[in-house]
């Protein structure tokens, strides 16, 4: 007896699926036939497109769906700064690191902004951590990160950060600036 589609789809942990994963889940090398069976899905409400090529089940994780969308990325700058109180400013929209950037906003209205970093910084792993199969970037990353892209971004609390952590992160960017005031942050605030 061969499971349903969709329910093999449905029995994963994950929410969110490239067409190509789709593909490989349901052992489907025939290009019009997964077409045809992801029409289907889609039609009966089973599977909601997020964007070409990019699908998720209701319910869906939207950081999953934020990573999924542009690959390789990970959830940093505003909404890991606000979520560990480095900042207190309320962000409706995710911000992600990746290899471009562009803001979307998805079909139930859902905001995403990425923003690029270049790709020493992007595909180092330090201070990136898997969360339900989300890749985040760790306080102290999303700090540099930020202060990577703009030096004069103002943080309302740097007491969370582990100035150790941070300081050994900072030589990830190669870079004499950041280094430099990244410096300044921990000779001020440790």
């Amino acid at each position: 007896m061969r499971k349903s589609p969709i329910l093999q789809l449905y029995k994963s942990k994950d929410t969110v699926f490239t067409a190509r994963e789709i593909a490989l889940i349901w052992r489907e090398d025939n290009l019009n036939r997964l077409k045809n069976k992801i029409k289907y899905y889609l039609d009966k409400g089973d599977l909601i497109r997020l964007r070409k090529g990019v699908y998720a089940k209701s319910g869906y994780d939207v950081k999953e769906a934020s990573i999924q969308i542009y690959k390789p990325s990970y959830i940093s700058f505003e909404t890991v700064l606000s979520s560990v109180g480095i900042t207190f400013q309320y962000y409706d929209t995710i911000s992600v690191a990746s290899y471009l950037s562009r803001e979307i906003i998805l079909k139930d209205g859902q905001k995403i902004r990425y923003r690029k970093l270049k790709n020493d910084v992007l595909l180092n792993d330090k201070g990136i951590v898997q969360k339900n199969g989300v890749a985040i970037a760790s306080a102290e990353r999303a700090f540099l990160d930020m202060v990577y892209i703009n030096p004069e971004y103002y943080f309302d609390n740097l007491s969370v950060i582990d100035w150790e952590k941070c300081l050994q992160l900072v030589e990830i960017y190669k870079n004499k600036s950041l280094e430099k005031t990244i410096n300044n942050y921990y000779k001020q605030n440790a």
